[in-house]
């Protein structure tokens, strides 16, 4: 392959995996290049400004862990949504083009067609059918204040322990005087 450059890549149009589904759901197509941020801001005014009752998160390949990004993120940011979570293959279409064509004739083209893991899923306001393979419920509401399995408001898994005098460099260890003459706190200062 070493001879040839891609040249064109298509992947295959398949039908979202969810039945029932209003005609005007939205469908975030996330691909490999594509910016969290840019994903997550229009998804969440599709939701929160235009009222969205459903969204869907699609990606392939590459793309499908940040797929799951973007959905765990909005689930956090919003809560109580339910999920339906469906696995999938795709085919995408590979084109590849020889860079050393031949002198008598038109260049040499190479057609591959792979089979990549494709993620669906959905995230809905409104209850889905708990019965149905790949359904989450939504996570518990915790109160502001509640502190669960040790993590505090901000996110942490575990509180921070203290900072060790012996692990900050020597330049930023405060040295405290006993003398009376001074203010009693240097420093900076090195032995």
């Amino acid at each position: 392959m070493e001879n040839f450059r891609k040249v064109r890549t298509s992947e295959e149009e398949m039908p979202l995996p969810f039945p029932d589904l209003p005609p005007d759901v939205v469908e975030m197509k996330v691909k490999e290049g594509s910016k969290i941020r840019n994903l997550m801001n229009f998804a969440m005014a599709q939701m929160e400004l235009k009222g969205r009752r459903q969204i869907v998160f699609s990606g392939c390949g590459r793309a499908v862990t940040k797929t799951i990004t973007c959905v765990e993120i909005m689930k956090r940011k919003l809560g109580g949504l339910h999920q339906v979570t469906k696995v999938r293959y795709k085919t995408v279409l590979e084109v590849w083009e020889s860079q050393d064509p031949p002198l008598d004739g038109p260049a040499q083209n190479l057609t591959v067609h792979k089979n990549v893991p494709s993620i669906c899923i959905l995230l809905s306001r409104d209850p889905l059918d708990p019965n149905q393979s790949g359904y989450q419920p939504p996570e518990p509401r915790h109160e502001a204040g509640e502190d669960t399995l040790g993590s505090s408001s901000k996110g942490l898994k575990r509180p921070l322990p203290p900072p060790c005098e012996e692990l900050l460099p020597k330049k930023l260890q405060v040295q405290v005087s006993d003398s009376p003459r001074g203010t009693g706190t240097t420093a900076g200062q090195q032995d």
